[in-house]
């Protein structure tokens, strides 16, 4: 992703009594904000759908606006960044055609994710292509502001079960995390490039 894109796939004790905490409406407002837009790309396959569709796209945008305006004022590049993340729904033309023509070189995409690191300052981008292969790009990163991480590539590995190609840096820039939360993190990047991702039930590892 320009963005750095790159997100597999008791027993109950009785309760103590507690007090209710009071519902504020920002947090209402937020999810609700959150549910619509998960709403609107649920069937876009990752974006795939949404390149040929310019109402939809407008209908996302500004459904990531409306949440981004939500999270304006918080931090989004501490350590709750860390974490490796799914792709849900992107508009990055790279990211999106691997996706769509990996079924020419006889495999299919599988998960896409974004592995960061804040404390180590490392971020990976990764396409997986089960049940074997991996495209990942290693990149250092920099926290710039409350929101906003610069990062530059520094190597691209190529590789299948019993093999491997490395591949060159390619680039630099930086993305601005709009929303973030337990679930979910919105991003907008340099080139104006749309990301959403979930956190991943599991850590990827090279």
């Amino acid at each position: 992703m320009a963005t750095c894109f790159f997100s597999l796939p008791n027993s109950f004790p009785s309760k103590p009594k507690s007090h209710k905490r009071p519902i504020h409406s920002s947090s209402l407002t937020s999810q609700s904000q959150k549910i619509h837009l998960l709403n609107l790309i649920s069937d876009q396959e990752r974006g795939l759908k949404t390149q040929s569709d310019p109402q939809k796209l407008s209908q996302i945008i500004q459904a990531i606006d409306d949440l981004g305006s939500i999270g304006r004022d918080t931090v989004t590049t501490g350590s709750s960044l860390s974490a490796t993340w799914r792709l849900l729904w992107t508009t990055e033309k790279e990211q999106l055609f691997i996706i769509k023509n990996a079924s020419f070189f006889g495999t299919k995409a599988g998960d896409v994710l974004q592995v960061i690191d804040v404390e180590k300052k490392t971020l990976n981008n990764v396409i997986t292509f089960p049940p074997d292969g991996v495209f990942f790009v290693r990149s250092t990163i920099e926290v710039a502001s409350s929101q906003r991480v610069n990062f530059r590539f520094t190597s691209a590995v190529l590789r299948g079960k019993n093999w491997e190609f490395p591949l060159p840096p390619f680039g630099q820039g930086w993305f601005e995390t709009v929303y973030l939360d337990d679930d979910i993190r919105v991003v907008k990047d340099i080139r104006q490039d749309y990301l959403i991702v979930e956190r991943a039930p599991y850590t990827w590892k090279e």
